[in-house]
């Protein structure tokens, strides 16, 4: 792993924040959000649980071990949806015992629209969280609201990553650490990063690209990776994401899919399988948990 880099600059925010332009020694921050392979359409948010347990048809399940051998010796974090360790207890168990970090996704897949929700969530959740120690969480669909970081801070998490922001800007929130999904900031970067920072045409005008999401790189997987090798040569350490159903294509995919692409066609880039994207990048850069990155941040 690289040296830790002495360069550390603080910008000036409102009190309460803490906001860090720096960057620990680089590395590819790799995140799962390991999903059920229907969590893409809101359709099936609010069906109940065990309808969508049917649904998913253990492909949750089987998709890990692939995953896993993908990956290799190079260390990830899942954040892990609640109700697919309900479902499956041995994901956790899996994902820790060969050196990665287990995250929280929320207990069912959806938009969190306050800290009332979360809480049910974190409730829900509550003995896998600590039975594994998870100390990271990420919002589904990268949607949080600024009331989540006291929320989180008393459920005894160290970190979130649930705001885009560009690479390296990382930020302290009521005792919680905030590392941000990687934009590429085209124009002036921001001051502030205030909830909820997710993928909006108000992002996009202020001159930001989140290349860090997987939408992106099955856009276009190209110049992600430029963009990438880039931010890695500049001493950055880019957060990017990924599904489990983009590194394992689940049976009848498209099938499956269909009506869902007919009405929103712009799901199409998280059909794409990134398999192959993902084992350049593996092949070129060093990785690192989130955890162990937060090591060297503080």
């Amino acid at each position: 792993m690289c040296s830790v880099s002495s360069n550390k600059s603080r910008n000036i925010v409102p009190t309460g924040y803490n906001l860090r332009a720096m960057t620990p020694s680089p590395r590819l921050l790799l995140t799962i959000d390991y999903e059920s392979w229907f969590a893409v359409s809101r359709r099936y948010d609010f069906l109940p649980m065990e309808t969508r347990r049917q649904m998913d048809e253990e492909i949750a399940r089987t998709s890990l071990d692939p995953i896993l051998d993908l990956i290799g010796e190079a260390k990830a974090t899942f954040y892990l949806v609640g109700e697919i360790v309900e479902w499956y207890p041995e994901i956790p168990q899996k994902i820790q015992q060969r050196g990665h970090e287990v995250g929280f996704h929320c207990h069912t897949h959806r938009r969190i629209k306050n800290a009332s929700e979360l809480k049910k969530d974190l409730l829900a959740s509550a003995n896998w969280i600590q039975n594994f120690k998870v100390s990271g969480y990420r919002a589904p669909m990268i949607t949080t609201a600024e009331e989540s970081y006291t929320l989180l801070k008393e459920h005894g998490f160290v970190y979130s990553s649930s705001l885009y922001a560009p690479t390296g800007k990382t930020i302290r929130k009521n005792g919680v650490w905030e590392i941000p999904v990687s934009t590429l900031a085209l124009g002036q970067k921001p001051n502030e990063l205030i909830a909820p920072r997710n993928m909006t045409f108000k992002l996009l005008r202020g001159g930001e690209f989140p290349y860090g999401s997987s939408f992106t790189s099955g856009l276009f997987p190209r110049l992600v990776s430029n963009i990438i090798e880039r931010e890695f040569k500049a001493g950055k350490s880019p957060v990017i994401f990924l599904h489990p159903y983009e590194l394992v294509t689940p049976p009848r995919w498209f099938q499956r899919f269909a009506k869902d692409l007919f009405l929103h066609p712009e799901f199409l880039p998280f059909m794409f399988n990134k398999s192959k994207f993902l084992k350049d990048l593996l092949h070129r850069y060093p990785t690192s948990t989130m955890q162990d990155y937060l090591k060297e941040l503080q």
